[in-house]
């Protein structure tokens, strides 16, 4: 199970909200290059980060950090990236600058045809984030709920050959209620590619639930809120990851 930081950027720091409102920030710290760098050091294998601003813009809005972020961990992890992605000269000027997943969210829902234009030229590359409350599928930064199942939209981006799923419950997502593990694992359960679980991770116990449905093809997890306030310590959590693996 890969356990995958969380690096929210609002205005250049390093953020995590609740329940995806941008009211509702909590700065924990001004320089994410060096909270990048702070889970490096205690183990991380990837890095996730999300401009918290391009998100609500529909493009790009805190490059710069998340240039100095890649620049600063070089080639040690890989580094995913979402948030305001809505076009493929987006895609690939992050690519070029060294991130190795891009993860297309509202986008793919609002206008599948860019996901599966994107799927073509970036091979390998593309991530979908699904974000979901009661089964149905939210975008524009959550703000908005649509009729579309989830299930019925996972198996349609793996059609168009994403790399793998990242399933938020948005009624979890920072709140340290805990993973919705039956909502997750019925997702893996039917699709082929991996799914990364996001949202709600409170404390050891979520870890290991989660690796306990590891083989249903759930691949790794996303921690905010809790590796930030101390509810989980990161290099316990991967340690017993590891411990727990099929």
């Amino acid at each position: 199970m890969l356990l995958i930081p969380a690096i929210d950027l609002k205005d250049g720091r390093c953020v995590r909200l609740r329940q995806g409102d941008l009211d509702d920030a909590t700065v924990f710290s001004e320089d994410p290059t060096a909270m990048s760098n702070l889970w490096l050091d205690r183990g991380a294998r990837r890095l996730h980060l999300v401009d918290l601003n391009g998100a609500v813009a529909g493009k790009p809005k805190n490059e710069s950090v998340i240039r100095a972020i890649v620049d600063s961990v070089g080639s040690d992890i890989p580094v995913q990236i979402g948030g305001g992605i809505r076009d493929l000269d987006t895609i690939e000027r992050y690519l070029d600058f060294g991130i190795t997943y891009v993860i297309i969210g509202t986008a793919a829902v609002k206008n599948p045809g860019f996901l599966h234009d994107a799927c073509g030229a970036f091979p390998g590359s593309i991530i979908v984030g699904l974000d979901a409350r009661d089964g149905k599928v939210a975008t524009d930064g959550w703000s908005k709920l649509t009729k579309h199942d989830v299930l019925d939209m996972a198996k349609k981006f793996e059609d168009y050959g994403c790399e793998a799923i990242i399933y938020t419950d948005i009624g979890r997502d920072g709140m340290l209620t805990g993973v919705n593990i039956e909502a997750t694992v019925r997702l893996a359960q039917h699709v082929r590619i991996p799914v990364i679980a996001s949202g709600g991770v409170t404390d050891m116990r979520d870890i290991e639930a989660l690796c306990a449905v590891e083989a249903e093809g759930i691949e790794g997890a996303i921690l905010g809120r809790s590796i930030y306030e101390g509810t989980l310590d990161f290099e316990a959590a991967q340690l017993r990851a590891d411990e727990l693996a099929p």
